[in-house]
């Protein structure tokens, strides 16, 4: 029996067992689309009783096209159009915010489930390169995080859960489709160069997902993207790290931000879990398994600059140690202030100086252009403006006024 004949089947029974029910209580849950990765596509079609190539066929009109539209599809026959429409949609995140920056960043806050904290954001940032112009997308895998990073905002709000495949590859979707929705669909272009997962959330604690939609980035019948252009961001989780080894080749990025055990511990609380020794070891084993075109030559090593805790010339020398024997690209990020944070933006003469002493012991060292301040859309900032579902965050308000009345006190 088609998977047609059996939803339709169960509405039905439904219907003569309650026949007064609501008339959306009886309408058909459609199957969502947009998030399959083709191998999962290819098993739908087939379980419909279709030849799998469908699947590519759907999967460029959705990645490639931007059409949401069965009847627009017109290379696959009427009557399979007909049966997609009945139980089938394709259906991105619902947007609920949206502003674009001066410096031309662009923001969307996404309502992902019920209720006003099932929120999550998403950041594009546009860049001059040697190559042209690069835009750069920042895609979030959970709602809050759970991980609580001592100088991050989202980690502030808890969390409350993992993001599916639709609703991560309909970040990218709708990035891409805000720059064409007034072009005809046969001329529309992909916009979006680049992908790093670095928004809300630790990607590897929502592993398969994020994992399934990577690979849909990188699928010639979907993005197409470069793997050496699709970043996954971590915060340490060293056996997810291990295990990507085998199923995915992308650039990975470690959120670092101290250079020894003790200081991590209290800005990256799951360093206590993996300290610093398992997690660049992991690295190593990560960038060890190498082949042609593989993005696994280096790892971006992300350092946010925390004025006065952080930011020492004895630090930079920390890290030196270090990173000697990992091939890494460092990345430094000006902290972006948020309300109520126990933190301050090192000033720009300590972060050169930073920036020169590890340029100067022969790493590649840059220093994070901040982007879409007006939007709220630097990293740290994420939905921290828009929603609070738990009281996490104002405990924690509270606590820091505490500790400021007691200085104060002392003063």
């Amino acid at each position: 029996m088609s998977t047609e004949v059996v939803a339709v089947s169960a509405v039905s029974a439904e219907q003569q067992q309650s026949p007064s029910a609501p008339a959306q209580q009886n309408a058909v849950e459609k199957v969502n689309l947009l998030g399959m990765s083709r191998p999962q596509m290819e098993k739908f079609f087939e379980d419909m009783g279709e030849k799998k190539f469908r699947a590519g066929q759907v999967m460029k009109w959705i990645h490639q096209f931007f059409v949401t539209d069965f009847a627009e599809m017109t290379n696959i026959s009427g009557k399979l159009r007909e049966k997609l429409e009945k139980i089938c949609e394709i259906k991105a995140p619902e947007v609920v915010h949206k502003n674009y920056s001066k410096d031309g960043t662009r923001k969307w806050v996404f309502r992902v489930g019920d209720g006003e904290g099932s929120l999550v954001e998403t950041v594009l940032i546009p860049a001059e390169h040697r190559s042209g112009l690069r835009c750069t997308l920042c895609i979030s895998s959970q709602v809050g995080c759970a991980l609580d990073c001592s100088f991050c905002s989202t980690g502030k709000q808890g969390f409350q859960r993992d993001l599916n495949q639709a609703e991560i590859i309909g970040q990218l979707w709708m990035a891409n489709y805000s720059y064409m929705e007034d072009v005809p669909v046969l001329e529309r272009e992909r916009s979006v160069t680049n992908v790093v997962m670095m928004g809300m959330g630790e990607p590897l604690l929502n592993y398969d997902a994020v994992l399934n939609s990577m690979r849909t980035m990188l699928d010639d019948f979907a993005y197409g993207m470069s793997k050496r252009r699709v970043t996954l961001s971590t915060s340490g989780v060293v056996p997810k790290i291990d295990q990507m080894v085998k199923d995915i080749d992308v650039a990975l990025a470690i959120s670092l931000h101290a250079p020894n055990d003790e200081l991590r511990n209290k800005l990256v609380p799951i360093n206590k879990k993996y300290p610093l020794e398992q997690l660049i070891a992991a690295c190593k084993r990560y960038i060890e398994k190498d082949g042609n075109e593989s993005s696994r030559k280096h790892v971006t090593i992300e350092y946010v600059m925390l004025d006065g805790v952080n930011d020492h010339p004895e630090h930079a020398q920390q890290m030196i140690k270090l990173l000697k024997n990992l091939p890494s690209k460092i990345n430094l990020i000006p902290f972006n202030p948020f309300p109520h944070a126990p933190y301050g933006r090192s000033s720009r003469n300590r972060i050169i100086s930073f920036q020169k002493t590890l340029s100067d012991a022969g790493f590649v060292c840059t220093i994070r252009q901040t982007r879409g301040d007006d939007i709220d859309a630097a990293c740290g900032q994420l939905v921290g403006q828009v929603a609070d579902r738990t009281r996490r965050a104002e405990q924690w308000k509270k606590k820091v006024a505490q500790q400021n009345e007691i200085l104060r006190s002392q003063g």
